[in-house]
């Protein structure tokens, strides 16, 4: 049976354990990001989430992509594919690493540009934030055991919110 949705209120540690990764990331990963990019609702500030860290590491190209998923082995990463979303790839962290997402991206990808999007519009639009946030509250009471309902629920927010900041981006 998959692990039980909680979403617990905003921890001031996830910013230092992100930077934390992040670190690590940067030592195996060398000069091949452009950017690792803390996103996902971790990424910000009073925001109720599932205590996972969401990182995006940005590279040029998809030559860039398949050298990442080979240093990243190195360090206890595994390589989970695309999961059915093209323009990223997944990986499971190391054993005994915080809880993590862990995404390899190259630049430009819709993806990673929905990510930014969302994770910047939230920053910027208190409000939104704090709706977002009990509609996470109350979607994980109704989906606990099913994260795919729980994550499907959740879609018409967060398209909502893309367009509203694409909007707002004109």
């Amino acid at each position: 049976m998959p692990e039980p949705i909680i979403v617990v209120e905003y921890d001031p540690r996830w910013p230092a354990i992100f930077r934390s990764i992040r670190r690590k990331l940067a030592t195996c990963l060398g000069e091949l990001p452009v950017a690792i990019e803390h996103v996902g609702s971790t990424s910000i500030p009073n925001l109720a989430a599932k205590p996972v860290i969401d990182i995006d590491v940005v590279v040029r190209t998809q030559r860039d992509v398949r050298t990442a998923i080979r240093r990243l082995s190195k360090i206890g990463y595994v390589h989970r594919g695309d999961l059915g979303v093209k323009g990223r790839e997944a990986f499971y962290p190391p054993a005994g690493s915080p809880s993590q997402h862990l995404y390899v991206c190259p630049e430009g990808g819709r993806e990673l540009g929905r990510h930014l999007v969302f994770r910047d519009y939230l920053r910027s639009q208190p409000s939104k934030a704090e709706e977002y946030a009990s509609l996470k509250r109350s979607l994980a009471k109704k989906y606990r055991n099913d994260r795919e309902g729980y994550t499907e629920a959740k879609s018409e927010f967060v398209e909502r919110a893309l367009v509203e900041a694409e909007r707002g981006r004109r």
